[in-house]
């Protein structure tokens, strides 16, 4: 299995609107963050993508993502769904739908959002062909081949859906609150991915402190850190990151 992050930064983006710090004028390209998404390449070769980002043409044309297989959601924030129309250029090329996976609240914000793809409208201009295939936090699924199993975490209140890729690996989004359950399930994997916003603690992400606290605990053997303010200057704080912790960066890739 083959991951690429194709977006590691939070809701805002880095470089941020309107800033002028010194993340967001760097020249260093590891400093350029997309809004969060993973791509999740099978070992035959089918790409499952988690969450559609606003910027999912502008990553998929960066690093040559010519097919997608699957979708999983892990809830319906802007960041994380609203590229889902650039979907219909995968259509195109397999002819075929693409099932988009995520919990029922999830995917009726998707149904609301994106209503014209589910009704009847005018020729012309086209529009993503998608399958909505609702799930439930501790089953297990088979998705383009790959076991995948969904599991709640909390985003201040809201349910959000993490998941484990196989067995080893775990990709936990948007989260401030790991319930029990949810948290033994995640010990001891290979590589981990886990939300450290920022610097200073927020209200509905865990902030760097927080992240670390956490993986103390699970022991993972590795751990990327994703959803990326600009409070994280790339090679700066690798450097004071303890060993099996680094950010993830828009591009890596990491085989497992």
């Amino acid at each position: 299995m083959k991951l690429t992050v194709l977006g590691s930064g939070t809701s805002h983006g880095v470089p941020m609107i309107a800033c002028e710090c010194a993340v967001c004028m760097s020249e260093n390209p590891r400093n350029k963050r997309n809004r969060p998404c993973l791509l999740v390449t099978t070992d035959d070769d089918q790409n499952i993508l988690i969450d559609t980002p606003p910027e999912l043409r502008l990553a998929a044309t960066r690093f040559h993502v010519n097919r997608v297989h699957s979708v999983l959601l892990t809830h319906s924030h802007a960041d994380h769904i609203f590229g889902m129309d650039d979907l219909r250029a995968f259509n195109y090329r397999q002819s075929a739908p693409i099932p988009v996976y995520g919990e029922k609240h999830t995917l009726a914000d998707v149904r609301r959002v994106f209503s014209y793809c589910f009704e009847q409208t005018q020729q012309g201009g086209g529009k993503p062909q998608i399958e909505l295939v609702p799930i439930f936090p501790g089953n297990e699924y088979v998705v383009s081949g790959l076991k995948v199993t969904p599991l709640k975490v909390l985003h201040g209140t809201l349910p959000v859906t993490a998941y484990l890729l196989g067995e080893h690996v775990a990709y936990v989004t948007d989260v401030s609150e790991i319930p029990n359950a949810t948290f033994d399930r995640l010990r001891g994997k290979d590589v981990l991915f886990l939300d450290a916003v920022r610097r200073k603690p927020h209200s509905t992400h865990f902030h760097l402190d927080a992240a670390l606290a956490v993986i103390d605990e699970l022991r993972p053997k590795q751990t990327y850190l994703v959803h990326l303010s600009h409070d994280y200057d790339h090679d700066k704080t690798n450097m004071e990151l303890p060993a099996g912790v680094e950010l993830a960066w828009d591009g890596m890739t990491v085989d497992v």
